[in-house]
């Protein structure tokens, strides 16, 4: 099959025709009454490739399209029309199929066919073309050329037209006129420049450029390119209209005509009969999307690949017992697993069902550097997925880890095979007040020396299970007094006096030793503390009548 040939394509349609059950989508007009007969389309394309025709190739399935649109890091290729300087090193290339339909007809088409558009964001369905005001450069109908008398190749016709040119032609050629004539303003713009059939200058503020490529084994130099086209004077064929490009949905690239949807082809031959015309042509043709195109997301995936593989957004507040945070992935893979590497040391979470929050490396690092002592036993009460109580058995002699979250323990515990420290940390899945009873209350566990209370919402409110909770102890059994770190949030005016007087209305007492720090400001006029003091004994030993205040 050569470059424009013309298919009658027999259709038969009838009220049992998968056509009339197509997807809402597909925008097919209903039809209301039974309808037979053979019906012929009469579509003139370019061949898409070489391949595209040929038995095995229409056997292979065409390639599934991206599932979120276009992406820098997942399709598309570097544009070889332009440079990769600068900002084009963003540019990406895109190969799609495109209908080219007469202008009028362009409008309708793209309503009728909107389900098989590209339809991505920021890229309009329609296209246009230097030459689209008079694509084919053909005669009029009222010209006196006539197709039986035509050379039969598209490079003799080019070739009679050179010779036959003179004034006459401008009669024939009304549109040849109008180009060797351009407007001043025309000329002056062009000056110094040769015209071609796509740009290859980038601007600033393009977006992108859609552009069809020069067909292989043409003469790139060929001044005649594009003023007669490949598919002759023929019937049916562009009498110098304007057209314009339908750009087809992805998944559609590289097909050839005979593997386009059912649908497309009855909803063209029904253009085809209303505006008596049947001139559409199947081109391929390349989308170009520059720098300006892209998100702000996409180029920071591209500027930090692959240590970046995915952007997320924070959708709303944290309202749960588990302290999970609700995400919405703006770029990259979908998955929310990742492994962060803080410190030297690596964990393994799921942001959909676990927290993690690495602005408080920082404090991380206070505790462990600062506070934390070779000789200690730590009791992290609400560990998550061990970012203290990980950094912590690097230097202390031994590690309780607790956490509700049952998804937590299991990448803790995940965690810990990770950085070979299996030896050094117990974990346990239960609430803050057993786990805190249950260390206190067993004779086979470490005296813990440093207790951390890493909840800021409710840390506080669990303090009462301090109370009492050495009063069935003798009295002759020496039990070390741990140092707690409860953390909280204040917006009051002194934050540190008001999270002071939390903690002694919790404790039922008055500690009058309590450091304070400042970790950071979470939000304008509210602050993240750290509290740390020594449990006194008189609460720690009170006794059942002094446990209500």
């Amino acid at each position: 099959m050569t470059a424009g040939t013309t298919i009658l394509l027999p259709l038969h349609i009838s009220m049992a025709s998968p056509l009339l059950h197509l997807n809402p989508h597909h925008l097919l007009p209903r039809l209301r009454r039974p309808i037979s007969g053979r019906l012929l389309l009469n579509i003139r394309f370019k061949p898409l490739s070489a391949t595209a025709a040929s038995p095995e190739a229409s056997q292979t399935p065409p390639p599934k399209p991206p599932s979120h649109g276009p992406s820098l890091r997942r399709v598309g290729h570097p544009s070889p029309s332009h440079p990769p300087e600068g900002l084009l090193s963003l540019a990406r290339t895109f190969d799609l199929a495109a209908l080219r339909v007469p202008a009028a007809a362009c409008a309708p088409l793209e309503r009728r066919l909107r389900g098989h558009l590209l339809n991505w964001p920021r890229v309009r369905n329609i296209a246009r073309q230097p030459n689209d005001e008079g694509h084919g450069l053909l005669p009029s109908p009222s010209g006196s050329s006539s197709s039986s008398a035509l050379p039969p190749t598209a490079v003799a016709r080019r070739e009679k037209l050179a010779r036959e040119f003179n004034a006459r032609g401008f009669v024939e050629f009304p549109i040849l006129a109008k180009m060797s004539r351009p407007a001043a303003r025309t000329r002056r713009e062009n000056k110094g420049t040769r015209s071609c059939n796509r740009e290859t200058k980038h601007e600033k503020d393009k977006v992108y450029v859609v552009e069809v490529p020069r067909q292989g084994g043409e003469d790139d130099d060929d001044e005649w390119k594009g003023l007669v086209g490949e598919e002759g004077f023929g019937k049916g064929a562009w009498r110098g209209e304007p057209t314009r490009l339908l750009l087809l949905d992805e998944s559609y690239a590289k097909r050839s005509l005979d593997e386009l949807p059912e649908a497309i082809k009855v909803v063209l031959e029904n253009e085809a009969k209303q505006c008596g015309s049947s001139a559409y042509e199947l081109v391929q043709c390349q989308l170009t999307l520059f720098y300006d195109y892209w998100p702000m997301n996409e180029v920071v995936l591209d500027k930090n690949k692959p240590k970046i593989q995915t952007v997320v957004n924070k959708t709303d507040a944290i309202q749960n017992d588990y302290r999970t945070m609700k995400l919405e992935v703006l770029a990259g893979c979908d998955s929310l697993v990742t492994t962060v590497i803080e410190s030297g040391l690596r964990f393994k979470v799921d942001l959909a069902t676990v927290y993690w929050n690495s602005r408080l490396a920082t404090e991380r690092q206070r505790l462990v550097n600062s506070v934390f002592q070779n000789s200690d036993v730590v009791c992290d009460v609400f560990s998550g997925v061990g970012p203290i109580a990980i950094s912590a058995a690097k230097k202390v002699k031994y590690v309780y880890a607790n956490d509700l979250n049952p998804t937590a323990v299991e990448y803790l515990e995940r965690n810990i095979v990770l950085n070979k420290l299996e030896r050094k940390i117990e974990v346990f899945n239960m609430d803050a007040r057993r786990f805190v009873a249950a260390m206190y209350s067993s004779q086979h566990v470490h005296p813990v020396t440093q207790l951390v209370m890493n909840l800021p919402k409710d840390a506080a409110e669990f303090l009462d299970v301090f109370r009492g909770i050495l009063r069935n102890r003798q009295t002759e059994q020496h039990v070390p007094m741990p140092k707690i770190h409860v953390y909280g949030f204040s917006k009051a005016e002194d934050p540190e006096y008001d999270f002071h007087e939390r903690i002694n209305l919790a404790l039922c007492d008055n500690v009058a030793c309590i450091e304070m720090h400042r970790v950071r400001l979470v939000a304008p006029g509210k602050w993240m503390l750290c509290a740390s003091f020594t449990l006194p004994e008189s609460v720690a030993f009170a006794k059942p009548n002094y446990i209500t205040c």
